[in-house]
């Protein structure tokens, strides 16, 4: 009996898998949309991300705002071009190194308060709300140009259940180079039907 048990426990230890997928081709494959469910907090603000896959090119757009229904909005954030998945992560299990090239990079100022302008570095951007402007040449606040970030040292991971993740940014929103690389990751989009 205690030999049975043994034996279930070495089978249920050598089955057990994690509910992430590290398979790369399916990374390298994504195809379609996903979005966050709901928005997520950053900070003291909520933000929704939009990612699109197609043929191994991406789009992202990003929406902040003050508030978790975002009926507050303060900017959207739209970027695209291809990414490349690369090596598995050594510092998070399950997930893949990939590196997001940016071809453009577009923001739109979603606010007419001077306080959240000056707080968020958009003063010296010259926006117009709702106006969205293209940004890849000279960036704007927190975003480096195209010349001087031309993609994100991301992570990137694929549950079984088909959600996937993205590498956690950090504070100074800097992942132009691969130290910069996250160590943790960001809560699961959904793909979309």
């Amino acid at each position: 009996m205690l030999f049975a048990g043994l034996l279930v426990a070495i089978t249920l230890l050598f089955n057990f898998t994690t509910d992430r997928q590290p398979e790369k081709g399916a990374l390298e494959k994504l195809s379609g949309t996903y979005a966050d469910p709901a928005p997520y907090a950053y900070g003291k603000a909520w933000g929704k991300r939009v990612f699109t896959f197609d043929k191994g090119k991406w789009t992202l757009v990003f929406t902040l705002g003050l508030d978790p229904e975002l009926n507050n909005q303060v900017f959207t954030f739209r970027t695209f071009g291809t990414y490349n998945v690369q090596e598995k992560s050594s510092v998070v299990k399950d997930a893949f190194n990939a590196v997001f090239y940016e071809e453009k990079k577009f923001v739109t100022l979603k606010t007419n308060d001077a306080g959240l302008i000056q707080a968020f570095g958009f003063s010296a951007c010259d926006l117009t709300k709702d106006v969205e402007k293209d940004i890849s040449i000279n960036g704007c606040s927190a975003w480096k140009s195209v010349a001087a970030c031309p993609g994100d040292y991301g992570l990137l991971a694929l549950d079984k259940a088909g959600k996937l993740y993205f590498g956690n940014r950090p504070a100074d929103n800097d992942m132009c180079s691969p130290e910069k690389r996250p160590t943790s990751l960001t809560p699961a989009v959904i793909k979309q039907k």
